[in-house]
């Protein structure tokens, strides 16, 4: 298992709902195209998963 997650923001999140639109918030994520790095825990991998339609996702 990989030690971090390198997130990727692909989609635009403003059709989305607003708790999908503040789970992209809170990873950073603002712009298309801009990448985050994070530790590989249940807590990152639960807003992964809750967006999982807008990011793309590498193990690094």
């Amino acid at each position: 298992m990989a030690e971090n997650l390198k997130i990727t923001l692909v989609k635009s999140p403003i059709g989305a709902i607003p708790k999908q639109r503040a789970t992209v918030v809170a990873l950073g994520l603002r712009k298309i195209g801009q990448e985050k790095v994070f530790p590989n825990n249940k807590a990152t991998l639960g807003m992964v998963q809750k967006v999982r339609h807008l990011v793309k996702v590498e193990e690094i």
